[in-house]
């Protein structure tokens, strides 16, 4: 490193991995939520593509899972906040 530190690193099993990267997503989201910009999306969507190849799901795979629930559930595009169900 630049500044004489040395980096100690190993490499992770699948299921390390996966985990990680799911704490990393909640990481990024955090930050997101501290200051929404298109460079915080950018990261999400970086570690999303990430966990999606870890679990061997196929990007035509979960655009069309998304689709299908977007279809049955509805979207966000609305801004409807469910409060409760009675």
């Amino acid at each position: 490193m630049a500044d004489g530190k040395k980096a100690n690193t190993r490499v992770l099993n699948d299921k390390e991995y996966l985990k990680e990267l799911i704490k990393k997503l909640k990481e990024e989201a955090g930050e997101l939520e501290k200051e929404p910009s298109v460079e915080e999306l950018a990261d999400i969507k970086e570690v999303l593509i990430a966990i999606r190849q870890a679990m061997g799901v196929h990007s035509g795979e979960l655009e069309d899972t998304r689709r299908k629930k977007a279809a049955s559930r509805g979207r966000f595009k609305e801004k409807i906040f469910l409060e409760s169900i009675e």
